[in-house]
Order: C-alpha cells, then structure tokens, then sequence
C-alpha cells in the first residue's frame, strides 16, 4: 500500500510501523539518472527534512566542482516509499539538493528547476496547478552487449520477441527450440500472448508501481518487436510526476533485471523499427477549474491552451534540448516510424508534434499532447521548459501555425517544404537553445548558469564523444574506398 506520508512526522511514523532497517536518499543528476545513498535508521533523524544530509558533490554529473564540493541532500516527505528490491526493509525518499553556505537550493538541481516552475506558474496568476500525464515507452531485451575501444565498436542486442529471429534455431542465450510468434517490425501493437511474452512482466511492474503510490491507467505492447512496451500513468501535478517517472524507470529497470532480462529507455535501440517515445499530455487547471476547454474553438480548445501550444511550438528548437537531449534522440526524429517532426498542431493527428485528444468532450478531459519528447529525458528538466514555453506563448498570446488535419508523411515535397520540422540533431538543438533561452529565466527558474553548463556538458560528453568516434557503418561504406 502506498505510504502517503505528507510530513516528516508521517515518515517517522512509517519507519516505525513497517520495521525500516534503511533509509535510501535519492537525488537525479543533470542528465537525469537517479543517484542514492544509504543509511541505517539508527544514524537518520527527523531534523534531516530541515537541516539536510551532507554528500560530495563534484562527483555528480553536472554539479559542483572539487573545491565546492560540500552539497546537502534535503528529502521530501511526500515521496517517500518502500523499496520492492532491497532485501533488508527498506524505505526511500527523493531529496532536493541545498549549498550548505548560502542555505539555498542548489540552482543546478533539476528538481529544484521543477519546483521554481511550479512557483512561477502561481505567481503569474494564469493558473495554480500544471497535470502532466506523459507515456514513457521501453524495450525489455533477453541480452545487450556493446563495446568502444581504440580499434573496435560494436553494440549487440537481442529478444526472444524479436523478428529478426524468426529463422534461428532458438535464440541467443538459451539453445533452446524457436516456436515462433514473433511480432512483424511496426507489428507489436496490443498483440496477446504468446505473441506479447511480457504481459506478465509487465504486470509485475505495475503492480509495484501502484504499490509505491504511483496511479497506473494501463499496459500494453508497444509498435515495434523485440519487446517494446508502455505502462501508462494518470496524470499528476508536474513535480509529483517528474519524481513517479524516476521511480517508474527504477521499477522497470528492476523488475527486467530479476527476470534475467534488460530494460532501455534508450530512443531508438533498433534499426528501422519504431523508437521510444514520451508523449505528454499537459493541461492549466485554476481554482480547480480547467483551462483548455472553450466548446465554440478548433479541437475544444480555449485561447488559453492555444497560446500555449504556440509557445511550444515557437520555442520547440531550444526545448528539445531538454526533452529530447541525446544524440540518439534524433534517430528517432526521422519521418516513417510515427515521429512527430513537424512543428504544427492537430486534432487526433499521430504525425503532429502537438496532437489534441478527442476520447472525451469533457472539459477535465481537453489537453494537449506534446509528442516529441522521449524518455531520456530528465522529467524535471524536460516538464519544466515545455511549461515555460506554455506560459511565454500565453504571456505573448502567441498563435501557433494553422492546424494541419493531414497526414504529414503522405504531402507532397513542396508542401512538406513548407512545413516547419524539429531540427535533427543533438547540436543543432543545443545551438537553439543558445539562441533562445530568455523565457525560460523567468522566475529564476532556469539559470544563465545552469544553460552554459548544460550545454557545455552535452557538447563536450555526448555530440563530440560521438562526433570523434567512427561508426561500425562507416566500415561497410568506406572501407574499400
């Protein structure tokens, strides 16, 4: 059962009633991986949700340097849950991160970004909550082997599902007979077992997830074979989200890894089959009203929610550095697998960067689909600059291009020419986002610091990593030259 812990005090409580033995502190880096550490009851005390703990942070990615090190994990009550993996009982809590000389919050913790976002969107009056609702995709693997060195690179995956082991013997890793239903590349859409072999697993997950009090809508399998798969979560206050989608990942991860199985949220692990996605659904609510909804407007849409969707759309080039901010993001980004590329907005149109979903005419029901992101992204980084752009749109009443009810990949070349995309590459993002970052200093919730230190980390440790590196294709195209 979910703990639904409110104070330090209910923490305290739940150490107590469910016997702890550890308290596990986690905290993301800038990239958006889940850092921990652990401590025995004994040593962790109630005065921790104030005072903080302390940890070295030079060793983070993205954090301070070696003579700034001192850092202070400071936990959030609200978070806490009981961790379904640890053999010994143990009970974890998400932290934000404090400098311990100026006793504010670290300006380069992205969840600390995500909780001046939502401070920001009250002090603007347009609306006191922001719901994020987003659709995190995932392949599951039997194997994964990869390798870089100075003469060789290489990468190997491979799935019991995989339709690319239709003609084995068995597959890779057990010998075993190949008894076929393997899912047909862009065939893996809501199949039932024995073609789907993770429901079970799947079901695993979920019920974890809904252990750890995270509200779960539906699983299924995904579009492309080899095991990609999708467990939906309801909607949720942005910060509560981004802090479930950590514990979603965590959860994933896990369960896979007790099976004798691999979970990635890698965008696009294989080659001409469709990538992973997070679509996010997003919706302004004020006074517990919503804010999208106008009955006589295109799709059910209010002015509101219009204008939001043109800041995303105005301000996509520099924002996909956070929602989509790896080089293999942009892999995914290519017409023909369901990527969203081009930058207009639709009613019920799967091939717009923002769709409009049209299951219900109810007014708690009108949001937006922003389509684009994928999920390795930091969810703080990434809900907080889609809902930055929002209100930059609804603050400028930007209006967005006219909507597009066609399926974009079917236009003709003229038209399509004409048709904003997303750019498509790591670099090029990074290069908009150098270029347009103001709206997102509104606030002080993103800093002037935080962008140069971003970009300078994603330039020097993912797009020149890669850039320098030959690819194993380039040997089939230009060994013989």
């Amino acid at each position: 059962m979910p703990l639904n812990c409110q104070t330090s005090a209910d923490v305290m409580k739940a150490i107590e009633d469910h016997n702890i033995e550890f308290i596990d502190i986690r905290f993301i880096d800038m990239p958006g991986i889940s850092q921990n550490f652990s401590v025995p009851v004994s040593a962790f005390e109630e005065d921790a949700f104030s005072e903080g703990m302390g940890f070295d942070g030079s060793s983070i990615r993205g954090f301070k340097t070696i003579e700034q090190s001192d850092m202070l994990v400071v936990p959030d009550p609200a978070t806490a849950f009981l961790d379904p993996f640890f053999e010994r009982p143990t009970l974890v809590l998400i932290a934000s991160i404090k400098d311990p000389i100026t006793g504010e919050y670290y300006e380069r913790d992205p969840r600390n970004i995500a909780i001046k976002a939502e401070e920001y969107l009250k002090s603007t009056g347009v609306a006191d909550t922001v719901f994020f609702g987003p659709e995190a995709e995932f392949f599951v693997f039997d194997s994964v082997r990869y390798g870089q060195g100075v003469n060789e690179g290489f990468y190997h995956v491979d799935s019991e599902e995989g339709n690319w082991n239709t003609g084995e013997n068995g597959w890779e890793g057990t010998g075993g007979a190949n008894l076929g239903y393997k899912a047909r590349p862009k065939g893996g859409y809501f199949p039932v077992p024995p073609t789907d072999k993770l429901t079970d697993m799947r079901a695993e997950m979920t019920a974890l997830m809904l252990d750890a009090g995270i509200d779960v809508e539906a699983h299924h399998h995904e579009v492309g074979t080899g095991g990609q798969c999708e467990i939906d979560m309801k909607f949720s206050p942005m910060l509560s989200m981004a802090d479930q989608m950590t514990i979603y990942k965590y959860i994933v991860k896990n369960v896979a890894w007790k099976a004798g199985k691999t979970a990635t949220f890698m965008p696009k692990p294989l080659f001409e089959d469709n990538g992973s996605g997070m679509h996010c659904h997003q919706s302004l609510w004020k006074d517990g009203e919503p804010l999208f909804f106008d009955a006589d407007n295109y799709a059910m849409l209010s002015d509101t929610a219009r204008h939001y969707i043109g800041g995303i759309l105005k301000h996509a080039p520099a924002i996909l550095a956070f929602t989509n901010p790896t080089t293999q993001s942009y892999r995914r980004l290519v017409p023909g697998y369901e990527a969203p590329i081009f930058l207009v907005y639709s009613e019920r149109n799967r091939s717009a960067a923002i769709r409009i979903p049209t299951y219900s005419n109810s007014p708690k029901a009108r949001r937006i689909e922003c389509r684009f992101p994928d999920p390795s992204a930091n969810p703080y980084l990434a809900f907080s600059a889609m809902l930055m752009a929002g209100l930059d749109g609804i603050e400028n009443q930007i209006e967005p291009p006219e909507p597009m009810d066609r399926d974009f990949y079917d236009l003709p070349a003229e038209e399509a020419a004409q048709v904003d995309a997303a750019p498509g590459s790591l670099d090029a993002v990074l290069d908009a986002l150098e270029a347009d970052y103001e709206f997102l200093l509104k606030g002080d919730v993103f800093t002037k610091d935080f962008i140069d230190a971003y970009i300078e980390y994603k330039r020097l440790e993912e797009v020149d990593a890669i850039r320098l590196r030959p690819h194993p294709y380039e040997f089939f195209l230009y060994f013989d030259i």
